[in-house]
């Protein structure tokens, strides 16, 4: 019997491949920077004093979105989005973010990206950031042994390779993972630092340097490529970068050279670094058959050192209020590009309101697989707007701070339910009860993109409306059409009171 088994799931696998080798199935790779603000590159900020020449080129040739979103203001539940097509808020993540050795975010039984797509016979990498949790091993005394085989991660949620760090380049342990295995032969522990180079103490594997391990996951990504496109079987690649997260560690070659700070030197460093992947996706010969697309988990961090950009006559948030954490513009409006060649429009541009959830249906529309009524409950398909055939269905957003706080989006109005930034930028939420400030924010953002005037009092029936909207979507587990779900916990978007 388990012969025959064998044999029949051998067969499906080939039949899969073949499938996806008949439809000249697309290969994707998604790339997902690190605290880059939207404003950091000058495709979307003329005034910008980075010149990211690697992305702007992909805008040249793809599609750019001036309205797209995070589902969250920090990277943990983005990260979550960006796989499950789903609020992370749906999950026991109710604020923050994961640390060192938390176990994994995502479900065994939650469809993924990857998971979808490798059903359709793709192969599937994620190199890079992971930060989603892990599933670590403790030895006899509860403390984690490196030296066991990790139980569950991206290996288990779809992802045929794995290549990567735990989370954040700023938070322990400092190893390369391969797989379920670090690759490290011995371990030492690193003290911590400060300032724009910050890392925290920690351990830290014989092979592992913070000022390498950009480059070396690039150069990782670049060999994944090269040997898929020989294979000729379909891939996705999951590129999550570190950068230009802290530490902030520029190479010797591009300090100084964007005349702000060391934070837009590392964006320098970062823009080159999609520039390689590009190339490497043209040495491959795969160019006219592969989607990239390029993003940002959230805002711009503080720790860029916003007073020293600003002087520099740079604004990483653009136009926008407030910076990563915050429920703001500034701490989920993001950079969003994706080219397509023969598919996308070259320098074309949309302002539809999307939302990095919006990826899982997306993938799903391009390989013809319907999703089931638990599958990216929070996912629009992106293929509309993309090919400019049928209309983009989405028209509520939620969004989310690091405190917890909830806002909804719906045309011109946003609707938050705070009292200040719901994170790190004044007023933070102590400070803004303590000034009594009202504790909902409704902006028109036709006339206040920068969300200067709360004019909640004046319409009171929008605000009922949009709070409505938003306690139908926590309540039906769901936001897009279909059967009602179930949220993992109690969901309270008012409990910031």
């Amino acid at each position: 019997m388990k012969i025959i088994r064998s044999v029949f799931i051998a067969f499906l696998s080939v039949l899969c491949l073949n499938i996806a080798a008949q439809t000249n199935a697309p290969n994707i790779i998604y790339i997902l920077a690190d605290d880059l603000g939207y404003g950091d590159v000058s495709a979307f900020n003329p005034q910008s004093k980075i010149k990211t020449a690697h992305i702007d080129a992909l805008s040249e040739t793809g599609m750019s979105f001036t309205d797209a979103h995070t589902n969250s203001a920090v990277c943990t539940p983005t990260r979550y989005g960006v796989l499950t097509g789903r609020y992370a808020w749906r999950t026991h993540l109710q604020s923050g973010v994961l640390w060192s050795y938390d176990s994994l975010l995502i479900a065994a039984n939650q469809t993924t990206v990857a998971s979808l797509l490798k059903n359709k016979g793709y192969a599937t990498a994620c190199i890079g950031k992971w930060h989603l949790g892990l599933g670590w091993q403790k030895d006899d005394g509860g403390l984690v042994d490196f030296s066991k085989t990790i139980t569950s991660g991206p290996n288990t949620v779809g992802f045929d390779y794995f290549y990567g760090i735990t989370a954040s380049l700023d938070i322990p342990p400092y190893f390369y993972i391969e797989n379920n295995k670090i690759t490290a032969k011995k371990i030492d522990t690193i003290e911590g630092t400060s300032g724009k180079g910050f890392w925290r103490k920690g351990p830290i594997g014989d092979d592992f340097r913070h000022e390498e391990v950009l480059p070396h996951l690039i150069d990782k990504a670049a060999g994944y490529i090269s040997a898929k496109a020989k294979n000729k079987q379909p891939f996705f690649l999951y590129l999550p970068l570190p950068s230009p997260h802290t530490p902030i560690l520029p190479a010797e070659k591009y300090r100084g050279k964007t005349n702000t700070n060391e934070y837009g030197d590392f964006v320098l460093m970062t823009d080159d670094m999609v520039g390689k992947i590009v190339a490497a996706v043209a040495n491959a010969g795969i160019a006219a058959n592969t989607m990239i697309v390029f993003t940002s988990d959230n805002g711009v961090a503080p720790m860029a050192n916003l007073k020293e950009l600003e002087a520099a006559g740079h604004q990483s948030s653009f136009i926008f209020r407030g910076t990563k954490a915050d429920i703001f513009e500034g701490g989920h409006r993001v950079p969003f590009i994706v080219k397509w060649p023969g598919k996308v429009k070259e320098g074309s541009k949309s302002d539809a309101t999307i939302c990095l959830t919006d990826f899982l249906a997306t993938a799903a529309d391009m390989v013809k697989q319907p999703l089931q009524a638990g599958e990216g409950v929070d996912s629009y398909s992106l293929l509309p707007l993309l090919t400019g055939k049928n209309k983009f269905q989405r028209t509520q957003t939620v969004h989310h701070s690091i405190d917890g706080n909830f806002a909804i989006r719906e045309g011109k109005w946003k609707l938050a339910f705070a009292y200040g930034s719901g994170g790190w930028s004044a007023p933070v939420e102590k400070a803004a009860k303590k000034e009594n400030l009202p504790s909902l924010q409704l902006f028109d953002l036709e006339k206040d993109i920068s969300e200067q005037h709360n004019i909640a009092s004046d319409h009171k029936e929008i605000v009922a409306a949009l709070t409505k909207k938003l306690e139908t979507i926590i309540h039906n587990g769901r936001s897009t059409p279909g059967a009602k779900q179930s949220n993992d916990v109690p969901v309270n978007y008012l409990k910031y009171k």
